[in-house]
C-alpha cells in the first residue's frame, strides 16, 4: 500500500484526568516538565486541556492533559472507566491528504476535521485505527479561505 507520512510529528500525548488543576503540577514534576497553569476551554470538543512542556524546549512533543466539561463531554465516559493515556497526536503538512491515506489504510474517522480552540483555529481530526488506537491528526497550520471553506464580506 502506498504511505503517506511526509511530514508528520508527534504532537503531543493526550492524558485524560478528572481536575487538571489537581493533576498538572504532579504531572510536571513527575515528567520533569513544566505546566504554565494555562487551562483552555475547547466548547466543541467539550473539554478543557492544559499542555506540560519539556523545560526548556518548547519543540518537543508535549503532554496534554484533558478535563472533562461535564457528564455530556466526549472524554466522561472514559474517565469513568479511569482515565489515563487517551491518545497520540500527530502534526501533519497536509490534513486533507493525511485523512486519505488513513482511508485507504481502512481506518475510521471518528471526526472530521473542525477548528480547534486550542491550536488557535487550526484544524484537527480524529481517527480511530484498526488496531483501536486513538490518533488526532493536527493540522501544522491554518488553512487559508480558500481551503476552509471560508469566505470573506
Amino acid at each position: 500500500m502506498d504511505t503517506f507520512r511526509n511530514g508528520v510529528t508527534l504532537h503531543h500525548i493526550g492524558y485524560v484526568v478528572a481536575s487538571i488543576r489537581q493533576s498538572a503540577e504532579g504531572f510536571a514534576r513527575s515528567l520533569g516538565m513544566q505546566w504554565d497553569g494555562r487551562i483552555i476551554h475547547d466548547p466543541r470538543q467539550t473539554v478543557y486541556v492544559s499542555f506540560l512542556y519539556a523545560a526548556g524546549d518548547e519543540t518537543k512533543p508535549v503532554i496534554e492533559l484533558v478535563e472533562p466539561e461535564g457528564p455530556q463531554s466526549v472524554v466522561a465516559r472514559f474517565l469513568e472507566r479511569g482515565g489515563g493515556l487517551h491518545h497520540l497526536c500527530y502534526e501533519v503538512d497536509d490534513l486533507s491528504k493525511q485523512l486519505e491515506w488513513t482511508r485507504a489504510n481502512r481506518d475510521l474517522i471518528a471526526q472530521p476535521p473542525v477548528p480547534a480552540v486550542a491550536f488557535g483555529g487550526r484544524r484537527i481530526a480524529w481517527v480511530f485505527t484498526r488496531s483501536r488506537l486513538l490518533i488526532e491528526y493536527l493540522e501544522r497550520r491554518v488553512p487559508g479561505p480558500e481551503e476552509s471553506g471560508a469566505t470573506s464580506r
